[in-house]
């Protein structure tokens, strides 16, 4: 791909994290380097990527997600697992793997 040009979104597969407020880490489904990750709880999610099931998220480290938000991340090809904690409450959130830099 050159370099400045943009690639639709396409979609691997779709994990999901029934994510509370206690870190929760998953299998990241499908191949590709981008992860567009939809958080459709209530409170802020944040998440962290890893290569095995250790991975484990915090509030107080990693990279939040909005609550209705959608981002569109560059996990790259040897993000294996995926790990989701919540500010508050409960809800899911969703790990869409693919390849594409536009959604």
């Amino acid at each position: 791909m050159a370099t400045g040009t943009t690639q639709p979104f396409r979609v691997a597969a779709t994990p999901s994290i029934a994510a509370t407020t206690t870190s929760t880490a998953a299998p990241l489904a499908g191949a590709g380097e981008a992860v567009l990750v939809y958080n459709a709880a209530s409170a802020i999610a944040f998440i962290r990527f890893g290569a095995d099931m250790t991975v484990s998220a915090s509030p107080a480290i990693d990279f939040p997600v909005p609550p209705g938000a959608r981002m569109l991340v560059h996990a790259g090809e040897f993000a294996r697992t995926v790990a989701c904690v919540l500010a508050s409450g409960s809800g899911t959130v969703y790990f869409i793997r693919g390849e594409g830099t536009v959604y």
